[in-house]
């Protein structure tokens, strides 16, 4: 497997370990500095609600990768610059959502990994209806907490276990 660096790419991934791979059919885009980043999955299931996503992301994320699933909604974001910046600080390598952000441009300079379906400019609700830890289903495959995600500009896969050295 190749690697630029740090960079992991996805294809190489595909490629070494096609049967234990699943690939996201959700084509995100990229809003912070990186497009790519790996991480272990810690899961969060939410609509259109982003109450304890700060407290999630504030037990540290050194080596994980936080992925929301927002069922797709863009009517709320789920994900403000503040938010970010507070994850990138917190040490998170990267945040996929399937559903939106706002105040994208608060996101540029951040030096790490956001995926998102797109951007709104509407704050979420805070219900407090999220769940951690539980497995999501969306673009056509299953993401458990404890996955090993890989994300790049082709896209983002998720294995049962680390897959590279």
């Amino acid at each position: 497997m190749t690697s630029d660096g740090d960079i992991i790419r996805t294809a190489d991934i595909c490629d070494d370990h096609g049967d234990d791979v699943l690939v996201c059919e959700i084509p995100f885009n990229d809003y912070a500095k990186r497009n790519h980043f790996h991480g272990q999955v810690v899961t969060f299931s939410t609509f259109e609600d982003n109450k304890t996503v700060r407290d999630v992301m504030a037990q540290g994320g050194q080596g994980k990768v936080l992925v929301v699933d927002g069922q797709g909604s863009r009517r709320r974001a789920l994900c403000g610059g503040n938010i970010a910046a507070e994850a990138h600080s917190h040490g998170w390598e990267g945040l996929v959502y399937n559903g939106c952000i706002r105040d994208q441009h608060e996101f540029t300079d951040l030096d790490f990994g956001v995926k998102a379906i797109g951007t709104t400019p509407m704050r979420p609700r805070v219900d407090g209806i999220a769940k951690v830890g539980v497995p999501l289903y969306f673009g056509g495959i299953v993401i458990n907490d404890g996955d090993y995600l890989y994300a790049d500009a082709d896209g983002v896969i998720v294995a049962p276990r680390k897959l590279h050295d």
